[in-house]
């Protein structure tokens, strides 16, 4: 594990992070996707999934959230929650979903990625407990493992597009009663 130089913040995101999280979205992505896609598909997604419009309007949904993680000033990481859109028969209105979680290639392995996951698992929470929901790249067998490990389990499968390309992601789930009995107690 890459040692932490200093202690990391992980702080709600508000309109004043709208251009460090479409930055940092793009890059994070780009790291861990982009030699997937042709660049012109690449492209044309990370335009419109990171645009600062797009980030806005999540940061004004009372039911969404964003946080940052930063390290000595530099954001290395973020999340985004909220109400599940997954395509599966069994999502209700009362269902949550981890829409995104990112780190810079040289925050990998920190250790941040697990307090981060808490941090927005808490807020998924907060109202009492409810079902959580992930969309997993099926590929990305790292992700995999620590969700496997967190309680998830896989309960479908969709197709994800990115221009041409449509990736197979699993959909994962775990329980509302679950997740608060293991949730971690920060102080």
């Amino acid at each position: 594990m890459p040692p932490v130089s200093s202690d990391p913040t992980i702080r709600r995101a508000g309109p004043a992070d709208i251009e460090v999280l479409a930055a940092v979205g793009v890059q994070t992505f780009a790291e861990t996707f982009q030699h997937l896609y042709n660049p012109e598909d690449f492209s044309a997604y990370v335009a419109e999934a990171y645009a600062p419009a797009r980030i806005a309007d999540d940061l004004a949904n009372p039911a969404k959230a964003m946080w940052i993680v930063e390290i000595e000033g530099r954001t290395v990481g973020y999340a985004l929650a909220g109400p599940c859109g997954l395509p599966h028969p069994e999502v209700t209105p009362a269902c949550g979903e981890l829409k995104r979680i990112y780190f810079t290639r040289d925050a990998q392995g920190t250790g941040l990625g697990k307090t981060l996951f808490w941090t927005v698992m808490a807020w998924l929470q907060s109202d009492g407990p409810r079902d959580v929901w992930i969309g997993v790249w099926s590929e990305n067998h790292r992700a995999l493992r620590f969700y496997d490990q967190q309680g998830f389990e896989k309960v479908g499968e969709y197709g994800f597009p990115v221009g041409e390309t449509v990736d197979l992601e699993f959909i994962l789930r775990r329980t509302g009663e679950s997740l608060r009995q293991d949730a971690p107690q920060f102080t």
